[in-house]
């Protein structure tokens, strides 16, 4: 009887070892395709030192949201959400000034960009090697600091390998632990699938830019190397498929312009600007890229383009004569970035050819308009 019983526990053990093994199988293959995301192969662009500096200067952060450009209609849009409730109130015409100071106030903080910074590289300091605790046990000791109130940064996280080593743990390990002990909201654990390769690619062609991007901003910390892979791979099928309107007025398409002037990417989106009408944003552009690279440009446009400009919440019917001379400055001074400095040059000089025309026409029909008018 003894003896069968040791039959049955041994046949018990080998049965348990195997579906253990079983089970740890998917767990590493899950790992592997869910800690490193699967465009880890394919090329893509990269920020060759650290681009915070630039980023956070006064006079780049001024011209990427006006770059942005603030519409309150897509800012408000509707989402798909619980709260999409829409409320009427009859208002003096104080009162709807005061409103609509409101809104662009709440815009602007809904406009915030994400931090560009560099990648951050993992450093595992080795706090000690203890020789008597070699072999004590198999496994590894992890020790999390749960202190209430630190900074999740700042907070201690070692591990004790089984050979005695004590070391700091891994970036990867830390937000593991950090995110079981003090979840944040919207984030988890394990790397989402929508960022796998074949996920990913499906949405980019199906234009979901800003979904992917906000998603990206709760899953991954900025300097994340997969943070820096995703909005790269995200920033740079935008400029293909010149889809620049999807990020338009977001909080993304400041440091899209910032990449794409970083890398010298400018074209697609500044012939966009000129075919847009959208020649002031196009000047920003061409400081912005004069900023980051240093190319000679003259003090009278930077001034131009760091004017502070009350954004524009409703489209006026017809340009002023002022603006349409002033549009022929913003062209010369576009013509002349595109000689210099442009890749595209064909494209964009027959853009500003077509936009000079049309500009010029309606310059002559205004004139006459006024002439008429029996004004000076």
């Amino acid at each position: 009887m003894w003896k069968m019983w040791k039959e049955l526990r041994l046949i018990g053990g080998l049965a348990r070892q195997k579906s253990t093994a079983l089970q740890t199988m998917p767990a590493v293959h899950r790992s592997f395709s869910t800690g490193t995301t699967q465009t880890d192969s394919e090329p893509f662009l990269i920020y060759d030192k650290d681009p915070a500096p630039a980023f956070m200067r006064d006079d780049v952060q001024r011209l990427l949201k006006s770059i942005t450009r603030l519409e309150l209609e897509k800012v408000f849009r509707k989402r798909s959400v619980k709260d999409n409730t829409v409320e009427y109130r009859f208002m003096t015409d104080e009162q709807l000034r005061q409103e609509l100071m409101k809104s662009i106030g709440k815009a602007q903080n809904m406009l915030q960009m994400p931090p560009v910074v560099q990648e951050q590289k993992d450093t595992c300091a080795v706090i000690s090697r203890d020789g008597a605790l070699k072999a004590l046990s198999t496994s590894k000791f992890v020790f999390t600091d749960i202190t209430y109130g630190i900074k999740n940064s700042q907070r201690s996280i070692v591990v004790r390998y089984p050979d005695g080593t004590l070391q700091e743990a891994p970036y990867e390990m830390r937000k593991r632990l950090n995110q079981i002990y003090f979840p944040l909201t919207g984030r988890s654990i394990h790397q989402p699938p929508m960022f796998e390769h074949v996920h990913l690619q499906r949405l980019l062609e199906e234009g979901k830019y800003e979904f992917i991007l906000d998603r990206a901003c709760v899953q991954f910390e900025p300097y994340e190397k997969e943070y820096h892979q995703i909005t790269a791979k995200v920033y740079q099928h935008i400029n293909e498929s010149r889809s620049f309107d999807a990020l338009r007025s977001t909080r993304h398409f400041g440091p899209f312009a910032f990449f794409l002037a970083w890398h010298k990417l400018i074209d697609d989106l500044l012939l966009d600007m000129v075919k847009q009408d959208y020649l002031r944003n196009g000047i920003e552009l061409i400081v912005l890229f004069s900023t980051l690279h240093g190319t000679t440009l003259d003090e009278s446009v930077k001034q131009i383009a760091l004017q502070t400009e009350m954004p524009s919440l409703f489209d006026a019917p017809e340009k002023s004569i002022d603006e349409l001379k002033q549009d022929e400055q913003f062209l010369s001074i576009i013509e002349q970035f595109v000689n210099e400095h442009a890749t595209k040059k064909v494209q964009l000089n027959l853009a500003v050819q077509a936009y000079r025309e049309m500009a010029t026409e309606k310059l002559r029909l205004a004139e006459g308009i006024r002439r008429m008018h029996g004004e000076s």
